[in-house]
């Protein structure tokens, strides 16, 4: 009989962690005099004894630990549960939000997506925009240990190639999350720190500069005005560039930094790999913006800069319409937030290593048509790719790619036009914000879209942040019978 009280538990935990979370919003809103307070004290009751009462429940199975296919269910029960909880904010308070608008949002939040259904941001109560940012916050952090931890463990999407350097204790999975979460949130923290400095030294007011902070770590993109950064053009764009940057490279390596040593920062291939993308898109783009459209040489190096990273990230901020640079610059926006950053980072979508690993599987592929009696095995971090990886990694390219494909002929379905499908399914399942075209673009939100298309885009982003495999095994019968 398969036993879900180990999954109950840690699931309890955590909901109960997301309850007490709400104290923040809840004192800041107290402190401004407003009475939305009542709405967070509300939500943090009900959410805080519902993960007690399920963990007490549950608190007689956590000795028996976790088996692969508990392990697979807990880390989509996790994506899916949290949600809920965290949209009843949204639903009770001052957004008065219908349920699939207000999942929406919070899905949206804890996936690190950056999507939103909210308009008139600059007129909502303080506390609830403390709670948009707090989601993503909290879903940065969460995904790190997910892609550490439980991916390489569960031989997702190739993920299995990072076990070596992820803290291997020979444990069971939770102590070595546990282990692994204590030093990230060490780091995380602190850069979330220097990062809401920076903000305050670039003149920032401090609630924008914490907002913004919280959720530029995160690569979430909430933001506390509907400009988004078009509100704080200038210096706090580079600001904001750097920390994208520093959120988008492995966290392993920061931990690497933290004890002494700083060699594999610099010699990691993921991180060249990353680096010199976006030094090639944004110098390309720089120079287009230039000579076609007629910026000035900062204006255009700065919006390039600023929006490149922002989308490749999967931040999904936007200091700027950039779908009035012209045709060439859509398809390049389109394309790079299909990239994504590193393997282990807060970012999203298919993650650089994965093409590293198919340029390398097809220049072995060539070489050896060249040279047929000759022994050629692909490379990746001066190691041999095995067999294992590679399948994973093919495995997971075909299904992104008809996830992406199948999610945008719902969406075409519910009634929206083909930009609007494509790059919605895009955004979704690549975690990256706004999409195309005028309604979901970076000038506008995804409040007008249908009950219907949120729901599949819901889905989308849940299945995006776990990259794909984690939740469609879930639907396989064989799954159900291992268990």
């Amino acid at each position: 009989m398969f036993d879900i009280r180990p999954i109950g538990y840690v699931i309890g935990i955590i909901v109960a962690f997301l309850g007490i979370m709400m104290i923040f919003p809840m004192i800041l809103d107290f402190a401004d005099g407003n009475l939305h307070w009542r709405v967070f004290a509300q939500a943090g009751a009900i959410t805080t004894l519902s993960g007690l009462f399920v963990s007490m429940a549950c608190s007689n199975g956590k000795s028996q630990g976790l088996e692969l296919q508990k392990t697979f269910l807990l880390t989509t029960g996790v994506w899916v549960v949290l949600p809920i909880f965290a949209a009843l904010p949204f639903l009770m308070g001052a957004t008065q939000s219908s349920v699939v608008d207000a999942v929406f949002e919070a899905t949206s939040g804890l996936t690190t997506t950056g999507s939103t259904v909210i308009s008139g941001l600059d007129d909502l109560p303080r506390g609830l925009l403390l709670w948009r940012g707090l989601l993503n916050w909290l879903g940065g952090i969460g995904i790190i240990v997910v892609a550490m931890v439980f991916l390489p463990e569960l031989r997702v999407g190739g993920m299995q190639i990072f076990r070596a350097e992820s803290f291997d204790t020979m444990g069971k999975i939770l102590p070595r999350a546990t282990q692994i979460s204590g030093q990230i949130s060490i780091i995380y923290i602190g850069l979330t720190i220097a990062c809401f400095l920076s903000y305050i030294i670039v003149d920032m007011s401090g609630f924008d500069a914490l907002i913004h902070a919280l959720t530029t770590v995160a690569t979430g993109g909430f933001s506390s005005h509907d400009a988004s950064f078009a509100a704080m053009s200038g210096p706090a764009e580079y600001a904001a560039s750097l920390f994208m940057v520093l959120a988008a490279l492995p966290f392993v390596r920061f931990v690497q930094l933290l004890n002494g040593s700083a060699r594999p920062i610099f010699t990691d291939e993921q991180i060249r790999g990353f680096v010199a993308t976006l030094a090639v898109v944004i110098a390309l783009s720089t120079i287009y913006l230039i000579y076609s459209r007629n910026f000035a040489i900062e204006q255009a190096f700065r919006q390039a800069l600023f929006n490149i990273i922002s989308i490749m990230s999967g931040t999904g901020y936007a200091s700027a319409d950039y779908l009035l640079w012209g045709a060439p610059m859509v398809a390049v926006f389109f394309f790079i937030g299909l990239i994504g950053g590193c393997a282990g980072s807060t970012t999203c979508s298919v993650k650089i290593f994965r093409y590293q690993i198919m340029l390398a599987a097809m220049s072995t592929q060539l070489r050896r048509i060249q040279s047929p009696n000759s022994v050629h095995v692909p490379h990746f971090k001066d190691r041999p790719i095995s067999q294992d990886v590679m399948d994973s990694v093919m495995v997971f390219f075909v299904m992104f790619f008809i996830s992406l494909g199948a999610l945008a002929f719902l969406l075409g379905l519910t009634g929206l036009d083909f930009i609007t499908s494509l790059s919605g399914a895009a955004t979704a399942i690549g975690n990256i914000g706004p999409g195309l075209g005028p309604e979901i673009g970076p000038t506008g939100n995804f409040e007008n879209l249908n009950s219907a298309a949120k729901g599949l885009l819901i889905f989308g982003m849940i299945l995006g942040r776990l990259e794909l495999m984690a939740v469609f095994v879930l639907f396989t019968r064989r799954f159900w019978q291992a268990a």
